[in-house]
């Protein structure tokens, strides 16, 4: 069946509901602040948060090499849209339980238990994200996609600014263990009343291209490198630009050993990194017509650099809000435009495949929390911030090859 204008609408409502209760639940398992912030005063030091970050920014994004094939082979991904959702609904409400029961009595021996289940957390989510793809891509029409991603965007901020201070009050007037305990649960419920909307999408049409295994995959991938110039540029942007997402839970750490920032400092930096993503997101939600793709990857690699930039001359944690509200911003174009293009450089039947690819291309991202950590003991931070830029600077290349022009 075709996806019709009725269609489409019914299906753009579950997704609105299934983004608004995610921001909901967002605040509460924050990968920038609120999890590397858990893992920190657990015991975890350098080492701990870039193999935290390696796991959920780029590893996550690599397992989809191993996913895309098994689901490329599947026209309708509805059930594990929900399988994958719901196995991060489990992982969340365990990290709860684990928290309250027995980290406060030996934090040490809990920390790899509780790097397990962030891993689960963080796995599922690249399962349920390929197939979240998929069926978002046929079941809006194409013309209502970029106003889905703005509309996700804003509202999904508003809702994730009115909770911050509710995290922030979770997080500040409650000892360690029990306030990250008491952030998961409301996380883990908020994300399942979230998948309520895609228990109500109505998937109508098939899609998938057969691959027979991982080698066949390989092939897919080499013919479409071949003969889809565009993709090899986002390759190349999203393993540069694509490190903006693993750089801020490294802000953190260095606002705990540069200025002992505590619990209550980084319920702020989330309330401030909210306050980015909202205005960021109002913008591009308001001129979503005037503003192509393109220009909104140029704004945010120059954003980037500006952010490292201050950070290098920060004299005390009072001015890091600024940064943190330039980090929220380079998380919401990040996020706009890395499935908005995705999108447009993608068709019905090779959606999954695509995925599954820029998941295997996910190369730097991965690597650079990974190594991050040794960087900053050897060298330092201010090595380490100019590194970063350099690797952003050279993503200017990529996006003008890539030369978006929706």
């Amino acid at each position: 069946m075709a996806l019709s204008t009725a269609t489409s609408k019914h299906n753009y409502s579950a997704f609105l509901w299934h983004a608004i209760f995610l921001a909901f639940a967002q605040n509460f398992m924050d990968v920038d602040t609120v999890i590397p912030a858990m893992v920190i005063e657990s015991g975890g030091n350098s080492l701990h948060v870039g193999i935290m970050t390696a796991i959920m920014m780029g590893g996550s994004s690599f397992t989809q090499l191993f996913f895309a094939p098994v689901l490329s082979n599947i026209p309708f991904k509805k059930k594990y849209l929900l399988f994958g959702i719901n196995l991060r609904i489990v992982s969340l409400f365990s990290l709860a339980f684990i928290l309250y029961l027995f980290v406060a009595k030996n934090s040490s021996s809990v920390l790899w238990f509780l790097f397990l289940l962030i891993s689960v957390f963080s796995f599922s989510g690249a399962f349920t994200n390929i197939s979240y793809i998929d069926v978002l891509g046929k079941s809006i029409t194409k013309i209502k996609r970029k106003s889905f991603f703005s509309a996700r965007q804003i509202i999904g901020g508003i809702v994730i600014l009115s909770t911050a201070f509710l995290a922030k009050k979770i997080l500040s007037n409650n000892p360690f263990p029990g306030n990250y305990a008491i952030m998961f649960l409301v996380g883990g419920t908020s994300l399942l009343i979230a998948s309520l909307g895609f228990w109500n999408i109505k998937e109508t049409e098939p899609s998938g291209t057969k691959i027979s295994g991982l080698k066949s995959f390989v092939h897919s991938m080499r013919h479409e490198l071949k003969h889809n110039k565009k993709l090899i540029y986002f390759l190349g942007f999203i393993n540069t630009q694509g490190i903006v997402i693993s750089f801020i839970p490294f802000v953190m750490l260095y606002a705990k050993e540069s200025f002992n920032t505590q619990a209550s400092d980084t319920g702020l930096f989330l309330l401030f990194k909210v306050i980015g993503v909202v205005s960021m997101s109002l913008i591009v939600l308001i001129y979503n017509k005037h503003i192509k793709y393109n220009a909104l990857l140029y704004i945010n690699a120059a954003n980037s650099i500006v952010l490292a930039i201050i950070i290098l001359f920060i004299p005390d944690a009072a001015l890091l809000k600024w940064v943190f509200i330039l980090g929220g911003i380079a998380v919401s174009l990040y996020m706009i435009t890395l499935n908005g293009v995705l999108l447009e450089i993608s068709g019905n039947e090779n959606r999954s495949l695509y995925t599954g690819l820029i998941g295997a291309g996910n190369i730097l991202p991965t690597l650079f929390p990974l190594v991050s950590g040794s960087i900053i003991s050897k060298m330092g931070y201010h090595f380490f911030f100019s590194l970063f830029i350099l690797i952003i600077s050279t993503s200017f290349f990529f996006i003008y090859r890539l030369k978006c022009e929706k």
